[in-house]
């Protein structure tokens, strides 16, 4: 009837507009429901009347179809990239086609166990194969390296090498896929939210490798006899003996056998010439590199202090949001007016498109409440970033009434819960609620002192204007008038209360009676209610109850029946949620909570906790598994701890990597360490497995060490860099789901990059000392018990097998 209070409101670039939100059900996809809705408003725009239009303002769809089809575009380049790197150490275009098969192979394989499992190409699982792209090549790297070595050093035919050279590395690329499965399996079963996503990304890491694991032993050889061509035939073939007879051929002879006669000779002649000088200053000087390793393992304390820690990295998604909250009692044409303003200030920025206004969205629909949605121009058409533009918008809001509670944040697809989307949102419940105030205010105040927060603020919220009635329970029994038939009426006449059912058609409407607007919303009229008596039938409400002015909160949160406070605030741009959380503690810790009041993390920063436990859980499964696995292929318990040594090694380099580039420890570059630690390790273990070979055709442990660091130094190098290149899209990648793919490449490249050189010289020296450490009795004894159980289950194996 005209009477009823507007409550809600919304504008599109200041124009009245009405807001039509569409969510799709739990298991659908969101690419294909946004077309099916596009469609559907194609068909409808024409039925519109004249001067109305349908304008799509946000669209999460857009964001994802562009960060898959920003990931598939690594996914391409790098697999170039890696297979570039090949060429150019083996300088052989037949050879570099053999080993870049082995990336469409692995991954196009991989996409048959994704369908099995009911897995979707999406972001986190279209990151992983990218990710695998280094990895998937390495196997085939190392397969295919060893077999040209064989025809390089030994003149071994291609069929023969394929056969000998496959023969020789198996063990330690066996050893080095399952070990990496070792890393992977265990995300795939993380627990939290987390996990939800993480087991994804776990398991299509770990199909990717285990194919890559069976191309290398039966694709990679295969072509390698069938299309590799040996440029001199006529070269003599060489045996062990002639080769390691006496500890390594001398002079020129020893270089030439190493490194063949191919045009990669001279350029691979001078960095193996560089790295033989510093291995054997190494070995001279062990304690020196022992030193330093302890020096560099050290230094990640201070390293991972420094450095930011939050729970997502920060993607440019090309909006966010404004959250404002006007003074308690404001109007909606108040509100409305205070909003607006904001909101063409926002629009003057160039790289603001849209921005929505929407007041009274909320379902209480408080008029006081509003928030605007800015969609930003793409990324490609503006020089600014989301987060400086998200700066700016806070600067902005600087110039308006400090009476207003304003906050700025992404539009997050995952928030971990809670209110507002904070990044830090903190509870303390607890039965009074004046005691409550009084402490979340006192937090309050330490928390705007953190220097990593913004938009600091709280859900409690006070000084909004109440009417309180007090009922006169003299002047109640005299007119005959209970308390119980004075809530019911107010129930009724100001809350609303269903008494029918209208019927139109097959449809059925509720009918509730409720008092018209004006009197619920003044005092005088209010008075006027009337309420049923015993004694004379009706009389007003004023006769019975004492009207009062005064204010109340907002709202009142509870927590099972408990009353409950939450304290909210964002990270600034390269600030770190665990320093907040950490200023947040000490403030805890000081105020001291009596008993009876409760406290705690929600959302994000819960997450955040759990994340860690989830993380250091699967960091320790994997350091298990991988010693299970190591042990088992080296029948050694000492030679595991000399690879595992390398892992720490890596961190420290990592962490270095995220503060050079402006980065910080989140999910993801959670997911980068233990990739780190599976590269890390497989260079240890191709150094120490053919140390070992070597020695066992009795080469004494010093040229051992030496001959078996330089023969595998080419390969090494080669599936390093494979992966760094394989990479590097990551890393300079600026589209959508940017933040997400250089928060994990830059841990990889620099950290594989940056402790590249101290793992290979390191490893040598570990394997020097624990070799050491070996000859003592004890030590003999446990390392002979390994020998012992795997020739008796090796004998246990034959007999059950011959008896069959």
């Amino acid at each position: 009837d005209g009477t009823e209070e507007v409550r809600t409101e919304a504008r599109l670039d200041g124009n009245p507009a009405v807001v039509l939100v569409i969510s799709k059900q739990s298991g659908t996809n969101t690419v294909n429901v946004a077309e099916e809705v596009k469609t559907r408003l194609k068909e409808i725009e024409p039925t519109l009347p004249k001067g109305y239009r349908i304008q799509l303002v946000g669209d999460s769809s857009l964001f994802i179809k562009a960060a898959i089809g920003s990931v598939e575009e690594h996914l391409i380049v790098g697999s170039i990239l890696a297979a570039i790197v090949v060429f150019l150490f083996l300088w052989n275009v037949r050879s570099t086609l053999i080993a870049a098969i082995a990336i469409p192979t692995s991954i196009i394989a991989t996409f048959g166990l994704m369908y099995a499992l009911n897995y979707t190409l999406n972001q986190i699982t279209m990151l992983a194969l990218t990710l695998m792209v280094g990895i998937v090549i390495d196997d085939a790297i190392v397969v295919l390296e060893n077999i040209f070595r064989f025809i390089e050093e030994k003149g071994m035919s291609p069929y023969e090498a394929a056969i000998e050279g496959t023969k020789e590395i198996g063990l330690a690329v066996l050893a080095t896929t399952l070990s990496l499965l070792a890393v992977f399996v265990p995300v795939g079963f993380m627990g939290g939210i987390i996990g939800r996503f993480m087991s994804a990304f776990g398991l299509t890491s770990a199909f990717a490798i285990l194919v890559s694991l069976i191309v290398s032993f039966t694709l990679t050889p295969m072509l390698a006899a069938r299309y590799i061509k040996v440029k001199h035939p006529e070269k003599p073939k060489l045996t062990d003996e002639e080769i390691f007879g006496d500890g390594m051929i001398e002079g020129e002879s020893a270089v030439k056998a190493m490194q063949g006669d191919s045009r990669q000779g001279k350029f691979y002649g001078a960095i193996d010439g560089v790295y033989t000088k510093l291995l054997q200053f190494s070995m001279a000087h062990r304690w020196v590199i022992l030193g330093l390793c302890v020096l560099v393992i050290l230094s990640t304390v201070p390293l991972f202090m420094k450095v930011g820690k939050n729970f997502l990295p920060v993607d440019d998604q090309s909006q966010y949001e404004i959250s404002v909250r006007a003074s308690e009692g404001s109007t909606l044409a108040e509100t409305s007016k205070i909003i607006e303003n904001i909101a063409a200030e926002v629009r003057k920025m160039p790289e603001v498109e849209d921005t929505l206004t929407t007041l009274g969205g909320d379902n209480q629909k408080i008029v006081n409440n509003a928030t605007i949605y800015v969609k930003m121009k793409d990324i490609d058409q503006r020089t600014r970033s989301q987060e400086d533009t998200m700066v700016a918008s806070r600067e902005i809001l600087s110039r308006f009434p400090k009476e207003l509670r304003t906050s700025v944040q992404p539009v997050q697809a995952f928030s971990g819960g809670g209110f507002r989307n904070a990044n830090v949102q903190f509870f303390i419940g607890g039965p009074d609620l004046k005691e409550l105030e009084k402490y979340s205010n006192i937090l309050l105040e330490k928390l705007k002192q953190s220097p990593d927060a913004v938009d600091v603020d709280s859900t409690l919220i006070s000084g909004k204007p109440e009417i309180r009635l007090t009922v006169d329970r003299d002047k109640a029994a005299d007119l005959g008038v209970s308390v119980g038939a004075i809530s019911q009426s107010l129930n009724t006449m100001v809350a609303g209360q269903e008494v029918s059912t209208f019927t139109a058609g097959s449809d059925q409407y509720p009918v509730r009676i409720r008092a018209i607007g004006e009197f619920r919303s003044s005092e005088e009229k209010l008075k006027r209610l009337i309420v049923p008596s015993t004694k004379i039938g009706w009389t007003t409400l004023d006769n019975v109850v004492k009207v009062q002015s005064g204010t109340g909160p907002a709202t009142i949160d509870r927590v099972n029946r408990n009353r409950q406070v939450t304290l909210l605030a964002n990270a600034k741009p390269g600030g770190s949620q665990a320093n907040i959380i950490s200023d947040l503690n000490k403030a805890v810790a000081e105020l001291s909570l009596p008993a009876g009041y409760t406290k705690g993390y929600v959302g994000q920063s819960k997450e955040l906790q759990k994340s860690a436990f989830y993380f250091l859980l699967a960091f320790v499964l994997s350091f298990v598994f991988m010693y299970i696995i190591l042990a088992a292929q080296f029948e050694s318990f000492i030679h595991p701890i000399t690879i595992l040594l390398t892992l720490p090694l890596s961190v420290p380099f990592a962490i270095l990597s995220l503060l050079i580039m402006g980065q910080t420890v989140n999910i993801f570059s959670g997911l980068g360490i233990l990739l780190l630690f599976g590269v890390v390790k497989k260079n240890a273990i191709l150094q120490i497995d053919h140390t070992n070979q070597l020695r066992e055709r009795g080469m004494n442990r010093y040229d051992a060490i030496i001959q078996a660091n330089r023969d595998r130094l080419r390969p090494i190098l080669m599936t390093t860099v494979a992966l760094v290149a394989g990479m590097i899209p990551l890393v300079l990648s600026r589209g959508a789901g940017s933040g997400t793919n250089r928060s994990i490449g830059v841990l990889v490249v620099g950290g594989q990059s940056l402790c590249l050189l101290l793992t290979l010289l390191a490893v040598p020296v570990f394997y020097s000392y624990f070799d050491d450490l070996s000859q003592f009795g004890f030590i003999k004894r446990i390392n002979g018990l390994f020998g012992f159980m795997r020739r008796k289950t090796v004998e246990l194996t034959s007999f059950i097998l011959g008896k069959n």
